[in-house]
């Protein structure tokens, strides 16, 4: 019984407005009427008492945690021989609860260095599945998309260039470099690339080159341009 009338809490010893209505047999509302009324006479107690709720019935309903100066001012007015066994049991019991609060050494430097590491490997694992699952974030979609207008201007020999200037040689070549994209990254746009295959997304469009019969499409139209 001593284990069940004190309990451990945000590491304090504290028993329940409901135990101490059970052990000295007295109504639950009465008990919670005596506490709200310490409460009400000095704002000293706030600390001593902590609203809590418990499930009964699939009903949930008031009732109050107490550390030992509030379980001590709540059973003063507590009286006759059975009262004074259980306030010689609950002493007990929060004498021992404190004593094994007592006993918790905190950690070492090396063990609090040790947790620490742990929390930053873990948040580490959760920003690499985030990678590996999330595309591409605004500023490196920026990036890969000026990478990608890059090549194809070098591809079509320049702004100035008759292949680029031509509009249908330059939207062939834009579709042939995102369908060699989507063949290699299994991937239906560009921003949908995984963060941790960026720069492999960029080293494909830095080394792509137009399948043969758009290079010579695009030399035949430069060609042209050097005729005028």
């Amino acid at each position: 019984m001593t284990e069940e009338l004190v309990i451990m809490r945000d590491r304090q010893a504290v028993t329940t407005s409901l135990q101490v209505a059970k052990n000295f047999q007295k109504e639950h509302k009465h008990v919670l009427e005596s506490i709200k009324n310490l409460a009400a006479e000095n704002s000293a107690t706030k600390n001593m008492f902590v609203a809590g709720t418990y499930v009964n019935r699939g009903k949930e309903y008031p009732m109050f945690y107490m550390n030992r100066d509030g379980f001590s001012l709540l059973a003063m007015g507590f009286t006759g021989k059975k009262a004074l066994q259980f306030k010689l049991k609950y002493i007990d019991a929060f004498n021992r609860m404190e004593k094994q609060l007592q006993q918790q050494k905190p950690l070492s430097l090396p063990e609090q260095i040790s947790l620490i590491a742990k929390g930053y490997g873990n948040l580490s694992a959760d920003v690499e599945d985030i990678k590996n699952r999330m595309g591409l974030p605004s500023n490196m979609a920026l990036t890969f998309s000026k990478k990608r207008n890059a090549k194809i201007i070098n591809v079509l020999g320049g702004k100035k260039s008759n292949a680029y200037q031509d509009k249908n040689v330059r939207a062939k070549t834009y579709r042939a470099l995102f369908s060699s994209y989507r063949e290699t990254f299994d991937q239906e746009r560009y921003n949908d690339l995984p963060m941790k295959d960026f720069d492999k997304g960029v080293d494909f469009v830095n080394n792509w080159y137009p399948p043969f019969e758009l290079q010579q499409e695009i030399r035949r139209a430069n060609a042209q341009l050097a005729i005028v």
